[in-house]
């Protein structure tokens, strides 16, 4: 399990599960020939994306950053659809540092699309429960009422059978929200109208948890939008503010759905200068 220390906060990454997804789809409009030198790429034309929960412990509590692919609830179809080559193990990934899921104080949800949201709920005989029974569930206003009402387009990726089993747990926010001291979530639209980013400020260190801004590190170009940005012109603005927010910082981005860094820190020029590569292992 890989670790990070920024100041006073320490990062581990937990087992969230693995899919596969078109290249193109992911880089939108970018030609293959440019993007395909950023990221691998499979002879299927899909890319390899985590879906892994980053936890988050700071000042004696213990947070979780999305919250992975969950178990047991894709069909054989979304399955074959979506690539999954495996489910998640968050909870092992907790025991391993000690900790179960009745231990996180907070659930702190960039958006709330299948792949970061399947995690929240688990099927126990006929009904849908919370995993995290005693954490607060955190995300954008925005964002939480399209899960509820979702579009003709997003009814796809936000599902009642994430959402139901945690309505009395979540807690919404309008524009920014302190989580905890020199911990704050973001709305900032553009992958989703209710996507939110993570800044963590402790002295000079930082990091930046872009989300799906910048899912992995091939998406560092300010302009590579994903096909799948609901706005992606917000996501160009918002990309080009964090980043230059983050290289003045030399600040640490952190990645959910990157196969090969989990973390990297840029320079003022936005050269990498230091990273955190992920733990390779053969699939089974």
């Amino acid at each position: 399990m890989e670790k990070l220390q920024v100041g006073r906060a320490t990062l581990r990454w937990l087992n969230g599960g693995v899919n596969f997804l078109d290249g193109g789809a992911m880089f939108g409009v970018v030609p293959k020939a440019l993007w395909s030198k950023k990221y691998p790429v499979n002879d299927k034309n899909q890319i390899e994306l985590r879906t892994d929960p980053i936890l988050l412990q700071l000042d004696e509590k213990n947070l979780i950053i999305d919250s992975g692919m969950g178990n047991g609830k894709l069909s054989d179809k979304q399955i074959r659809n979506f690539g999954v080559l495996e489910e998640s193990a968050l909870e092992k990934s907790l025991a391993d540092v000690g900790l179960t899921v009745n231990d996180i104080d907070y659930v702190l949800m960039t958006h709330l699309h299948f792949d970061h949201a399947c995690g929240l709920t688990k099927k126990v005989e006929d009904e849908y429960q919370s995993v995290f029974k005693n954490a607060v569930i955190y995300t954008s206003s925005v964002e939480w009422k399209e899960m509820q009402n979702p579009n003709i387009r997003s009814i796809n990726t936000y599902w009642e059978i994430n959402w139901k089993a945690i309505v009395n747990q979540v807690e919404t926010f309008e524009g920014e929200l302190e989580v905890l001291p020199g911990l704050r979530m973001i709305h900032t639209g553009g992958h989703s109208d209710g996507h939110s980013l993570l800044i963590y400020e402790d002295g000079s260190e930082c990091f930046i948890h872009m989300a799906d801004l910048m899912p992995t590190h091939g998406h560092q170009n300010k302009l590579w939008a994903l096909a799948y940005d609901d706005y992606p012109v917000t996501s160009v603005h918002q990309k080009e503010k964090w980043m230059d927010i983050g290289y003045q910082k030399n600040a640490w981005y952190t990645f959910y759905h990157d196969a090969y860094y989990r973390a990297i820190q840029f320079d003022e020029t936005g050269e990498k200068k230091n990273y955190l590569e992920r733990q390779r292992y053969k699939y089974k």
